[in-house]
């Protein structure tokens, strides 16, 4: 494999957080995201207590529901290592992910248009953007009639009155800087902004990252499939067209490929035919190794050595022939004994 090829290939983590299976780091990314969707029922049930939602914000709660049922349907196949509901939700995870990411961008920058509005000229306006009058109520902001950043307190004689005195409060204009209305660069160079988009960038490093986990346990899911019920032998490639990519599992003529789930199949593998299906260097060792770690948490036995060399060798053709069947005497044979 090339340089350029290995630089620009798609990251393929072999253990989660170099610590745990991919098994167990898929399950505890799965269990993260049914707690996620579960807010999308807090949500909902917000509407009963006479909270206005944007149609944006709505729409993202009743999404939330329809994931959450999805992926409960395709979390319990994890265990049971199923090549179809394991490879759907390694797709399913990229599909929530790309979805987050237009939810998170739009309410972004809804919050720096509405940040924005409270250090500008317009600031007891309507907040601007999807959702900004929700996000606005509850964000804690005020609207003060003069722009202050602190008040100083003078002391000076009361008029009329020698003993006593008047105490004024005299405001200091903000430091920060105004604009004639909310603009979303003026929000985010605001200082309470930075930490926000810090915060957005850390955790979709980390959703980036939990991806690669699920696809990589997804494929490593469909290459044990397919070294387990390969036909002629035990290589990745059988059955395969090509010598760089693996048999599709989702092939016709075979049980995984029948039905609605076959057609489906066929279509999530297309979409990366090459990651899920192609070749790569240490991935018999990768698998190897991750059978073995999967045989001691469920505290299998190791296969004997001879028996899977037997089995391959009768796989692949290359074994001893099979015995003669035995001679039987008949009418027209004739064994010359004697001399005779």
């Amino acid at each position: 494999m090339g340089l350029t090829t290995r630089l620009f290939r798609i990251p393929r983590p072999q253990t989660f957080l170099y610590l745990m299976s991919l098994r167990t780091g898929t399950e505890l990314i799965t269990l993260s995201l049914l707690l996620n969707k579960v807010s999308g029922i807090y949500g909902l049930l917000a509407i009963l207590t006479g909270l206005h939602l944007s149609p944006l914000q709505l729409s993202m709660y009743i999404y939330s529901l329809v994931a959450l049922v999805i992926t409960v349907l395709l979390a319990s196949h994890i265990r049971t290592q199923s090549p179809f509901h394991c490879l759907a939700l390694a797709c399913f995870y990229i599909l929530d992910s790309f979805i987050n990411a237009a939810y998170t961008a739009a309410f972004a920058i809804t919050w720096f248009l509405v940040i924005s509005q409270h250090h500008s000229d317009a600031s007891g306006d309507e907040a601007p953007g999807p959702g900004g009058s929700t996000i606005d109520e509850t964000s804690g902001f005020t609207s003060p009639q003069y722009n202050v950043s602190h008040v100083d307190i003078v002391i000076a004689p009361d008029q009329g009155v020698s003993p006593g005195d008047e105490a004024v409060t005299v405001g200091q204009p903000g430091f920060s800087t105004t604009a004639s209305g909310p603009s979303l660069g003026h929000g985010v160079l605001q200082p309470e902004s930075i930490s926000s988009i810090i915060t957005i960038c850390a955790l979709w490093a980390i959703r980036i990252y939990f991806v690669l986990v699920v696809m990589s346990y997804a494929r490593l899911v469909l290459r044990q499939h397919l070294a387990a019920t390969s036909r002629a032998n035990t290589a990745l490639h059988t059955g395969s067209k090509s010598t760089t990519m693996a048999e599709n599992p989702f092939s016709p003529h075979l049980a995984e490929g029948r039905g609605w789930k076959g057609k489906l199949g066929r279509i999530m593998v297309a979409l990366g035919k090459s990651y899920w299906l192609g070749s790569e260097e240490g991935d018999e060792a990768w698998m190897n190794n991750a059978q073995s770690y999967r045989r001691r948490e469920e505290g299998l036995s190791s296969p004997v050595p001879g028996v899977v060399e037997r089995e391959r060798r009768r796989r692949s053709g290359t074994g001893p022939p099979p015995p003669m069947p035995p001679l039987q005497a008949g009418p027209f044979l004739r064994v010359a004994t004697d001399g005779r």
